[in-house]
């Protein structure tokens, strides 16, 4: 399938800003295919494998630990590899051949997990496919910038999060219906809907990227042809960290002050989607496939009301979004708290999630608009990759932790307590830098 409006061939670059005034909405719909595919594999891992690991440890800080230790596998991979699909965004192929290639080699280890009769075998399977699915985890989140104008960025990323809530529905459902039936046919569906997706997103907009890209975005071709008209005040970085350096130049730099909020509210977020299942298990007297849905109203409330807070966030700004979007997170956590029940989880898990929702549309797109040139997108992404990252490796272990000293009874409290460090960073980077990241 072709974009809506492709750019002619011979088409001058005066008509750029016409081309990319409108948001390219089968370009969106493919991209949001292509990360839905992605994260439902996700989602069915962060809800099955904490239980999976239970089989060998009792403590929930180690569960937590090693849940985030596979994520730290994107701190080291992502800044090259994302540099690497920088290069690539330009040429025919785009940054595809990562991303599919990257598919099939996670898909194995991630469904052998229940195949694995001993504690090393299974770590095995669960740091093979963390160090395959992170490196080409933040290439996929990449390919909007490639066919979507900066200033329709949130709205696309509204879509986009809104076909990642489906992920956590689809992910809930395959718990409550296959994993008390067929473990082993439960680990195998994600990864099939995956390479599945992934193959139809690619089938249709993947084969034209050359087609599809961006008027501004010139091939490699065409920057050939023309040596002398790079845009002025654009900087080339000939290694990621030199990207890095750049954009973390100063300890008051909104960038690094960014990437410390967004470490902070994805480590409590998965935190607690790392721990869902045991607290519905341990606390709410459910079954596993049971616990394993308790995430399913949160992702339907998240559906309905993510393109709503996309579209907002473009007049509110995305920091004062985000910082709302963690208030709300807050408030949902001490609610189920106070109340420790299905309906009361239900609830915690709704308001939650739409809290979240504000975060997951507005942080990247911040990110994005602090970026000093457009061929650097992937190295930025790679940057909320190591935020986020970190965040996972670390949000788990610290949660569990704190479960230990207390009971699984205070996880929504403890969790409430380390969010409201979140409320704090993001309140000081939107009074430090407002206007950056402002639609």
């Amino acid at each position: 399938m072709m974009p809506d409006s492709p750019p002619a061939p011979s088409a001058a670059p005066t008509s750029a800003p016409a081309a990319g005034d409108r948001m390219n909405r089968s370009a969106v719909l493919w991209v949001a295919l292509a990360v839905f595919a992605q994260e439902a594999v996700w989602n069915f891992y962060d809800a099955q494998v904490p239980e999976q690991l239970r089989h060998y440890f009792s403590s929930a800080g180690v569960i937590g630990l090693v849940m985030g230790l596979d994520h730290s596998w994107g701190i080291f991979t992502q800044p090259w590899v994302g540099f690497y699909s920088d290069g690539l965004a330009r040429r025919r192929t785009g940054r595809w051949p990562i991303v599919l290639i990257g598919a099939v080699i996670a898909a194995v280890p991630f469904a052998l997990i229940p195949w694995a009769t001993n504690l090393p075998a299974l770590l095995a399977c669960v740091v093979g496919f963390a160090a395959i699915a992170n490196a080409f985890k933040g290439v996929t989140e990449t390919l909007i910038s490639d066919y979507v104008t900066p200033g329709n960025r949130s709205k696309a990323q509204g879509f986009i999060k809104a076909g990642v809530s489906l992920t956590i529905v689809v992910s809930s459902l395959i718990s409550l219906l296959v994993v008390d039936r067929s473990l082993r046919l439960a680990f195998a569906i994600p990864p099939l809907l995956m390479l599945f997706m992934l193959g139809l997103s690619w089938a249709f907009l993947g084969r034209h990227h050359r087609d599809a890209v961006l008027p501004e975005e010139q091939t490699e071709e065409e920057s050939e042809e023309q040596p002398g008209e790079q845009c002025e005040g654009e900087r080339e970085f000939t290694t990621p960290w030199a990207v890095l350096k750049d954009a973390l130049r100063s300890p008051s730099s909104p960038t690094l002050l960014l990437m410390v909020g967004i470490f902070c509210f994805a480590g409590m977020w998965s935190a607690l989607r790392s721990l869902m299942t045991p607290y519905g298990t341990q606390v709410l007297d459910l079954t596993r496939g049971e616990a394993g849905g308790l995430t399913l109203p949160g992702a339907v409330a998240f559906l309905v009301c993510v393109l709503p807070i996309a579209y907002l966030s473009n007049r509110l700004g995305q920091l004062r979004a985000m910082r709302h979007g963690v208030a709300l997170f807050i408030v949902g956590l001490l609610v189920g708290f106070a109340w420790p029940s299905v309906p009361g989880t239900i609830t915690s898990m709704i308001l939650s999630s739409l809290g979240y929702a504000s975060f997951a549309v507005n942080a990247l797109v911040a990110l994005w608009k602090l970026a000093p040139t457009h061929k650097v997108l992937g190295t930025y992404t790679a940057l909320y990759t190591i935020a986020s990252a970190s965040g996972m490796a670390l949000g788990p272990a610290i949660l569990g932790t704190t479960i230990d000293l207390t009971s699984w009874r205070y996880m929504l409290l403890n969790a409430a307590v380390f969010a409201g460090v979140t409320f704090a960073v993001f309140t000081r980077l939107a009074r430090r830098a407002p206007d950056r990241t402002a639609a």
